[in-house]
């Protein structure tokens, strides 16, 4: 990565995307229902989910449609059927790319061979540049703390969670049709008739100068954002569109404005409180720029 290209401002955004008749991040504890708060009924999308959406669409980005992806774009966690190690293998490359043995290391030189490492990780893995990892494991390539974070997504209003019966006729085991005289097997599956998930993230110039994270990285995210739920379908998540994406540009590394003042500057509310929300037309989504101080821009997208 290019030092001069690392990026020299703080950014803050507003991710807005929605979910019909799908279950947009099912919590194992609660038999996949999809996640709530259990105070408010609001729903939940964790951070974790969101990154690992950026992480399958940026090297299908990166690739063209092609298999290959070019140096520095490769992602370090990644599901085994796409192509996923296990992380002390990832740590490996680093080691076996620079000609070091992490066991051979001479203990006075451990925190020089750990750092280069680190950079090497860095370098290569996007997530790692984007996200941080920690990575101080057998085969030890440090910790980073990534520029770009993202809180859990929250839904604007409270979700109704519809459990629906489901049927299937093929048989998993030929003694069970016998038994069962050809019955159809039952199963169970949740969703949300519609919601609007919210999400706020936040990145930093002076970490980004740590990892290497650049303009160009920038703009891939922007990117990944905009057009991940269009390569993410599934069964279970019925319709999820990312709808708006605002991204508030401070003039400096150390930012111009707090940032909750930003986010309050965005609203999403009903048009009519009395009917039940079933689709995107049934928000106003409004920005008030004249309470964004000086020293930020605004750029919204979608």
């Amino acid at each position: 990565m290019t030092s001069n290209n690392i990026i020299k401002n703080r950014y803050e955004f507003v991710y807005l995307f929605d979910v019909k008749d799908g279950n947009p991040n099912g919590d194992p504890d609660a038999g996949n229902f999809p996640r709530t708060d259990p105070e408010t009924g609001h729903g939940l999308v964790t951070d974790v989910c969101l990154k690992r959406k950026i992480r399958d669409i940026v090297p299908l980005m990166k690739a063209g449609g092609g298999d290959t992806v070019p140096a520095g774009y490769d992602i370090y966690v990644r599901h085994h059927s796409r192509g996923g190690l296990a992380l002390n293998a990832q740590h490996k490359k680093a080691y076996d790319a620079l000609g070091m043995d992490p066991k051979k290391e001479e203990k006075g030189k451990k925190r020089d061979t750990i750092a280069k490492a680190r950079k090497w990780m860095c370098d290569n893995f996007y997530d790692i540049r984007t996200f941080g990892a920690v990575m101080g494991t057998e085969i030890n390539c440090g910790q980073v703390r990534g520029p770009v974070q993202i809180n859990f997504a929250r839904s604007v209003d409270p979700i109704l969670s519809m459990e629906h019966c489901i049927t299937r006729v093929a048989f998993t085991q030929e003694e069970k049709a016998e038994t069962t005289g050809g019955v159809s097997e039952m199963g169970r599956k949740t969703t949300v008739p519609y919601a609007i998930y919210r999400a706020h993230g936040f990145i930093s110039p002076n970490l980004a100068a740590d990892t290497g994270f650049t303009e160009d990285d920038l703009a891939l995210l922007w990117e990944a954002l905009e057009t991940m739920f269009d390569h993410d379908h599934s069964a279970s998540r019925g319709e999820m569109h990312a709808r708006k994406l605002i991204i508030f540009k401070h003039e400096s590394a150390l930012g111009n404005a707090p940032s909750h003042k930003l986010f309050d500057s965005v609203q999403v509310k009903r048009k009519d409180a009395a009917k039940p929300p079933r689709s995107f037309e049934d928000y106003q989504i409004t920005i008030d720029k004249g309470s964004v101080p000086s020293g930020v821009t605004i750029d919204e997208r979608l």
